[in-house]
């Protein structure tokens, strides 16, 4: 049986207005995330992944704005809402944030103020969510922190964030993400910056606390190989769209869209021979106010098919359906 639709994101658009002009960060995004399972959404610098996260929680920095789509929670059911029509600082969104839907930041040495300690910062996190008593909320924060693996939590609840190292802080993040126990979490780059011992850990953490709780999360990451281990489906982000969407298998053994094979061209091999150079994509991301005419890859396409690339639009990738936004991947499925 398919797992519930915890979110859907429907033709999510975002910009930020400047005296430049208009950037359109999001142009057209769409997926689902379904409970106990991981999307991992992936793509280089500048192709709206953090922006999609922070669109989900209402928490775009000025001047930017959700200009089109639906991020509808809890679909098809008589509770249904839709989270792009709510005022960001309604209450209604202020208990979604963070209670329904729970952010693990993508840096572990910033993320947390460094004015306060740990316990602090969990348990205004608990109390924002649980009419609870400070004592409870104190007992909640430490036995959040045993759950994340933390030594001696009954101490280190009343340590400052310097005084922990970077994995430790980005338990104590992914702590805070569960404080409201959420639905939905979503993990922005939860690995950056720590070294790749304190990663697996990290991740195992991740797929425990899924498991036991039945969490769909969303994993935003760069890193192919973190996709490889982690993820169900793959959402393959361009300049703010998805160009390609499909079972995590599927990605790896047979990708369908030209920037995911450069993506995969470019992950180190221990099969390569040795002080072979690493394949390399070239260019780069187009800034989000200069958008290329056309598809938005085929400056940087080695696999363009000719005017066609560079003057119209592929068609977007079928929600929830496996697909490419791609003419070469529309022609191989006609000649099929």
């Amino acid at each position: 049986m398919a797992e519930r639709t915890a979110l859907a994101i429907r033709d999510l658009a975002v910009q930020f207005e400047s005296e430049q002009g208009v950037v359109r960060a999001l142009d057209g995004v769409s997926f689902d995330l379904h409970a106990g399972r991981t999307l991992g959404i992936v793509g280089e610098s500048g192709c709206g992944k953090s922006v999609t996260a922070r669109s989900i929680l209402r928490i775009v920095d000025r001047p930017g704005r959700i200009t089109g789509g639906h991020m509808l929670l809890d679909p098809g059911t008589p509770q249904e809402v839709d989270l792009a029509a709510l005022d960001p600082e309604s209450k209604r969104m202020r208990e979604v944030r963070g209670g329904r839907i729970g952010l693990i930041f993508q840096e572990p040495m910033t993320a947390l103020s460094v004015h306060y300690t740990v316990g602090n910062q969990i348990i205004e996190a608990v109390r924002q969510h649980s009419d609870v008593s400070k004592e409870e909320a104190r007992n909640r924060a430490i036995e959040l922190l045993r759950e994340v693996g933390i030594p001696r939590p009954e101490t280190r609840i009343s340590a400052y964030p310097f005084e922990l190292s970077g994995g430790l802080r980005q338990r104590v993040g992914i702590a805070m993400a569960l404080a409201g126990d959420p639905e939905i979490v979503i993990a922005d780059e939860p690995t950056t910056a720590l070294d790749v011992t304190t990663q697996a850990q990290i991740l195992a953490l991740l797929r425990r606390l899924q498991a036991e709780k039945n969490i769909a999360l969303m994993l935003i990451t760069h890193d192919m190989g973190v996709i490889a281990e982690m993820a169900d489906e793959v959402a393959v982000m361009y300049l703010g769209r998805v160009v390609e969407f499909a079972p995590v298998q599927q990605v790896f053994a047979a990708p369908r869209h030209p920037y995911t094979r450069a993506l995969l061209r470019a992950v180190p091999s221990i099969l390569a021979t040795p002080r072979q150079r690493l394949s390399t994509i070239g260019g780069a991301v187009p800034h989000p106010g200069s958008r290329p005419t056309g598809c938005a890859y085929h400056p940087r396409c080695s696999e363009r098919i000719g005017a066609i690339c560079m003057e119209q639009r592929p068609r977007p990738v079928p929600s929830g359906e496996a697909g490419a936004s791609c003419f070469k991947d529309e022609a191989r499925e006609q000649a099929a």
